[in-house]
C-alpha cells in the first residue's frame, strides 16, 4: 500500500509538471500567447488590420503576440500552422483562410485546444474554428456618396482584388452610395486577380483614368499612387491611408479588428471560447467599421454633400438605414 501511495504521488507530480509545462508553452511573460499567421505581407491592408489589432492588444499588456506573414497560397499554410501549433503552442491563432480554407480547417480540427480565428468565406466549425470578415460595406456606401458628389466627369473607377463575395459587397455598396447622390454616374470596375499586387493595381487605375475616371476607389493597394500622380481624389480601403497622398485621399472605409480581438481575448481567458461567426464585431454598430478621418480635407469638400454623408452615417449607427449586402459580381457601366 505504501509503495502504491508513493507511485500515486509521483504520478500526480509528473502530471503537474506536464500541466505546468503546457501552461508555460501557452504563455509568454505570464500572458497568453496569440499568434498571427498571414498569407500576404502585413503591408497588405487586409492582413495589416488584423496584425495591428493584435499588436495593440500586446502593447496594452493583454496578450503576448508573435506572427509570421507572407506564407502564400502554394500549400505552405498547413505546414506553417502545424509548426506553430507544435512549437509555439499558442492559445489562439489569427489569420486569413481565403485561398487556404481546406488547409486551415484541417489543422484546426487536429488542434481542438487552440482557438483558430480566421477570416473566411465559410462558416464556423465546432469546437474551435471561429470566422470573421471585413464587413465594411457600410462605410463603403458613404464613400460612394462622396465619390458621386465629387466626380466632374461622371465616371468613377474602382480597382479591386477579384470577384469574390467579400470584395463584391464592398464595391456594390460603394456603387449604391454613388448612385444615391448621382444617379447618372458610371462606375468602371477592374479586377487584378490578386490580393496584393500594387503594380498591377496602379496600372489598372491609370487605364481607368485614361477612359475618363476622375475619382478612384482603391479597394487594393497601389491605386492611390496612380490617382495622386494625376491630381485626382481617391478613397483608401481597410485602413486610414491618408498618409499615402494627404492632398488626394478623401477618406475610406476603415476596418477595426479591435472589437473582435478583445472579444476573443476575453473568451479565451474565461475558458468559454467556442466556434462563432464574429461578423457583427466588424460592423459599424460595434465599432468594427467606420470612415477614415478627413484630415482637414473636408474643408475643401461641398458642405451639403458632407451633411448628407453625416446624416446617412447617423442613420446607419441608429439602425434606421441598412446598407444592402449584395455579393453579386459587379461589372463596369
Amino acid at each position: 500500500m505504501k509503495a502504491f501511495r508513493v507511485l500515486l504521488i509521483v504520478a500526480v507530480m509528473m502530471s503537474m509538471v506536464v500541466s505546468c509545462q503546457a501552461a508555460a508553452n501557452n504563455t509568454t511573460s505570464g500572458k497568453p500567447l496569440f499568434y498571427g499567421a498571414f498569407a500576404t505581407p502585413i503591408e497588405e491592408p487586409w492582413d495589416g488590420v488584423i496584425h495591428q489589432a493584435l499588436q495593440k492588444a500586446a502593447d496594452d499588456g493583454k496578450i503576448a503576440y508573435e506572427h509570421q506573414d507572407n506564407i502564400g497560397y502554394s500549400g505552405d499554410m498547413e505546414r506553417v500552422l502545424r509548426q506553430i501549433a507544435d512549437t509555439k503552442k499558442p492559445v489562439a491563432i489569427f489569420g486569413d483562410a481565403f485561398g487556404n480554407e481546406e488547409a486551415v480547417r484541417r489543422v484546426a480540427k487536429d488542434y481542438p485546444k487552440i482557438a483558430f480565428v480566421f477570416g473566411s468565406g465559410g462558416g464556423p466549425a465546432e469546437p474551435n474554428m471561429a470566422v470573421f470578415d471585413n464587413w465594411i460595406h457600410e462605410p463603403a456606401y458613404l464613400c460612394g456618396m462622396l465619390a458621386g458628389g465629387l466626380t466632374k466627369s461622371g465616371i468613377v473607377g474602382v480597382v479591386a482584388a477579384m470577384p469574390v463575395p467579400e470584395v463584391n459587397r464592398i464595391v456594390n455598396a460603394f456603387k449604391a452610395g454613388m448612385l444615391e447622390i448621382n444617379p447618372k454616374a458610371k462606375l468602371k470596375v477592374s479586377f487584378i486577380n490578386s490580393f496584393y499586387d500594387p503594380a498591377a493595381a496602379k496600372e489598372a487605375a491609370l487605364a481607368q483614368i485614361g477612359t475618363g475616371a476622375d475619382v478612384l476607389f482603391a479597394e487594393r493597394f497601389g491605386v492611390i499612387e496612380a490617382a495622386a500622380s494625376k491630381g485626382l481624389y481617391a478613397f483608401g480601403n481597410m485602413s486610414d491611408q491618408n498618409s499615402l497622398a494627404p492632398q488626394y485621399v478623401v477618406t475610406g472605409p476603415v476596418w477595426d479588428m479591435g472589437p473582435t480581438v478583445d472579444y476573443v481575448i476575453n473568451q479565451v481567458k474565461a475558458g468559454t471560447f467556442t466556434a462563432l461567426d464574429l461578423k457583427d464585431f466588424s460592423m459599424v454598430a460595434k465599432g468594427g467599421a467606420s470612415l477614415a478621418p478627413y484630415h482637414g480635407l473636408d474643408a475643401k469638400l461641398p458642405a451639403d454633400l458632407l451633411k448628407k454623408v453625416q446624416d446617412k452615417e447617423d442613420a446607419i449607427k441608429s439602425g434606421n438605414f441598412r446598407v444592402d449586402v449584395n455579393e453579386g459580381t459587379p461589372v463596369s457601366d
